[in-house]
């Protein structure tokens, strides 16, 4: 991809708007690594025109020893790694250009798959990574392993979520391009990346039907779109430690707070659906990543539910009438729920989501993230629900069984106060009693506003939440023919404008996203 396409992939995930409207964020403090298939060509060339990185910002890790030097006798350079590493953090097009190292691993070292044969025509497969904590908070794996028995799957995943719930890391790996979503993206702790347009792997997964991919990227391959999350994920976990999302950093960089704000902030194709109780598209997991939505709502602020009750297992869960309201229409929040044996129990967060236009309506999102627990083969089972706070009606859920994320997205939500509940089921075979999740939520209503100066016409529109281009038409008889207007926007004040000659007698404009 050259420098131009680069450059328009920055600007259609995020980055070049939060680099607009932030100061260094660019993964300072964040050590990742990249593993990469297979030795000997496994090696990042720090000195490849699209990483430009130090040399002694790496590290090379193979089974036959550990250096901090390229060139290297322990393996060679990979054009693929090199790539790769232009995604995640390389100069000058990369996204987290300022992490503070790279471990750069022999896939096969990293991950490693046995099997033994206990009993005639029975086999056991067992997966291992480092016996250690490795110190990198995002890893980004653009490899898979095409196509192993379920057996095999389950194994590898066993091992990467055992890994995240203990160590915090954030495993972001590649679905593959056709076929089924390969492992390691099938893991519940980690995050699955697909690629937009570029026809990888779509889902569900085959050993239990879970939703993933879990986000997309626009670069061809999956492979290439992984780093892409990867960088976006240290983005969040630097700005999250420096206290962009509030006093609770460790909350705030937490591997499920930012894998929920990266689903959150993601941006839907217009052919984007799940297949309910399905929380994610099949082929788009939550949709496109766009990372400044994601940082926008790390900024938002931490907010804690209003309330919690508890109900016999099973049983009916309206408001509760609770006066509380969260401010924010824009946050996240980092919580623990208990319920029991006899009870389910449900967190409830209130909004009043309104503006001043009568007729208006709201674009609602929200995501909730937990883990799968160290060494266990289930999950806890956690739902989401959005009522109508004042006649108790049901407006949205996501209440998959086996997804370790639900996800609820209302493009046309009427103004209201809503009650948003996180609901842990109870009951003897738990997990657990006690559960700690993130959720991240967006209520927004995207205005834009026309203005006629002299023979032009200003356009104007927030530039949070990003993700829209401007539409123009001369007639409003149908058939309807918008185009698209290509004049870039200039921000000022946290506000697009754009400046176009008026053509027409009539012209008719409008916001739309994908």
């Amino acid at each position: 991809m050259g420098l131009t396409a680069r450059a328009s992939c920055l600007d259609a995930i995020g980055v070049t708007l939060l680099r607009t409207v932030t100061t260094n964020v660019n993964g300072t403090g964040i050590r990742v690594a990249q593993p990469e298939a297979g030795a000997p060509y496994f090696e990042v060339d720090p000195a490849n025109s699209w990483v430009q990185q130090p040399n002694g910002l790496f590290t090379y890790i193979t089974s036959s020893g550990t250096t901090n030097f390229f060139p290297n006798s322990l393996g060679s350079n990979s054009d693929h790694a090199d790539e790769v590493a232009s995604n995640f953090y390389g100069l000058p097009v990369g996204i987290a250009t300022n992490v503070a190292h790279v471990d750069n691993y022999d896939a096969n070292y990293f991950i490693q798959v046995t099997y033994t044969v206990p009993f005639p025509g029975t086999t056991n497969y067992t997966a291992s990574l480092p016996s250690s904590n490795i110190d990198d908070s995002v890893v980004n794996q653009s490899f898979v392993f095409d196509a192993p028995p379920i057996a095999v799957q389950q194994a590898i995943d066993s091992a990467y979520d055992n890994y995240a719930a203990r160590y915090n890391t954030l495993f972001v790996s590649a679905a593959g391009n056709g076929g089924p979503v390969y492992p390691p993206a099938t893991s519940y702790n980690g995050i699955g990346v697909g690629d937009y347009g570029g026809g990888s792997s779509p889902g569900p997964t085959l050993d239990n039907g879970r939703a993933k991919p879990d986000i997309t990227a626009p670069e061809g391959y999956s492979s290439f779109s992984t780093p892409e999350v990867a960088g976006a994920a240290a983005l969040l976990m630097q700005s999250g430690l420096r206290g962009d999302g509030g006093n609770n950093t460790n909350a705030a960089a937490d591997i499920r707070t930012v894998k929920a704000l990266l689903l959150n902030g993601a941006i839907k194709p217009t052919d984007w659906t799940n297949m309910p109780p399905s929380p994610l598209d099949a082929n788009y997991g939550a949709g496109i990543l766009n990372v400044f939505n994601s940082y926008e709502q790390l900024v938002g602020g931490q907010h804690g539910y209003v309330a919690a009750t508890s109900v016999p297992i099973g049983n009916p869960h309206p408001p509760i009438g609770a006066s509380g309201t969260i401010s924010a229409l824009s946050g996240w929040d980092f919580n623990t729920n208990t319920s029991s044996d006899t009870s389910d129990e449900i967190d409830h967060y209130y909004f009043n989501v309104t503006n001043d236009l009568t007729d208006a309506t709201f674009t609602a999102t929200a995501t909730l993230v937990w883990n799968r627990q160290r060494n266990q083969t289930n999950i806890n089972n956690l739902d989401l629900f959005l009522y109508n706070a004042i006649s108790s009606n049901l407006v949205a859920a996501s209440t998959s069984v086996v997804d370790n994320v639900e996800h609820i997205w209302l493009p046309h939500l009427p103004q209201g106060r809503y009650n948003l509940q996180v609901l842990k089921h109870g009951g003897s075979n738990t997990v657990s009693k006690s559960e700690t999740y993130a959720l991240a939520w967006e209520f927004f209503c995207m205005t834009l506003n026309v203005t006629q100066s002299d023979t032009n016409v200003v356009l104007t529109w927030p530039i949070y939440p990003d993700g829209f281009v401007v539409k123009t038409t001369s007639d409003l008889t149908p058939p309807v023919v918008w185009t698209t207007l290509n004049a870039t926007p200039t921000v000022t004040n946290y506000q697009n404008d754009v400046t176009v000659s008026a053509t027409n007698a009539s012209q008719f404009f409008r916001l739309q996203r994908p």
